[in-house]
């Protein structure tokens, strides 16, 4: 017959892992807005290498056209960036808050302050990175020019 105090230890983490669940979702989420960022970086430094490897572009520099488009381009290059920062904060401090309730559940001890915290951090370093990345469409979607 187990021990009450092996059932009780049982059921307080089968309670931590349950509060993970929400947090874990929101990894996912983050994990999903850091691949689109990846792959807009990735489409902005192709785009930058294929104006200045550009063939029949003139010896001596760029036209003003190409210089006004790089100019854009490392806009919205520093913005990704930014939002890549933001999201990566963000989903670190997820982790370290689902560390921190497991530490707490095994210690014994009153995380939930230190938790709100890092949740809250990871919250607005997440809302932090989806602004930067609205910021970054929209630069995009102007600076497009259709006939």
């Amino acid at each position: 017959m187990p021990s009450p105090v092996s059932d009780q230890t049982i059921s307080d983490i089968s309670h931590v892992i349950q509060l993970s669940v929400a947090p874990v979702f929101l990894l996912t989420s983050i994990g999903t807005i850091l691949g689109v960022l990846s792959t807009r970086l990735a489409r902005i430094v192709d785009r930058a290498r294929a104006l200045t490897e550009r063939p029949g572009a003139p010896l001596g520099g760029r036209t003003e056209a190409v210089q006004a488009e790089m100019r854009i381009l490392g806009r919205r290059r520093r913005l990704v960036n930014l939002a890549l920062s933001s999201g990566t904060t963000a989903a670190l401090l997820v982790c370290v808050s689902i560390a921190a309730v497991f530490l707490g559940a095994v210690v014994k001890a009153n995380v939930a302050l230190p938790v709100a915290s890092l949740f809250i951090l990871a919250m607005a370093a997440f809302v932090a990175a989806l602004v930067f990345f609205l910021r970054e469409v929209l630069l995009a979607a102007r600076s497009l020019h259709l006939s």
